[in-house]
């Protein structure tokens, strides 16, 4: 079994909230994203990879980069 940090403990319910939007919401909505991964899907390897703190910012960094003159393509998590 995989050791786990303390952020990766902390980071659980922010993991559960981005599941929720992509089971919950996402389907409902129009398929617009502009990236490869999702942004919900690169949050999500982000936390998982990097915890809470990190892992977040690199989710919101990608959330707000998310717009028309914004970036597109594919951009996995560094």
């Amino acid at each position: 079994m995989k050791k786990r940090g303390l952020s990766y403990w902390f980071s659980l319910p922010f993991i559960a909230l981005v599941r929720f939007y992509q089971y919950g919401i996402s389907p409902y909505t129009p398929a617009t994203c502009r990236y490869s991964p999702t942004c919900s899907q690169y949050t999500l390897e982000a936390l998982k990879k990097y915890g809470l703190f990190k892992g977040g910012w690199l989710g919101i960094k990608r959330i707000f980069s998310c717009h028309p003159w914004g970036g597109h393509g594919h951009d996995p998590v560094p």
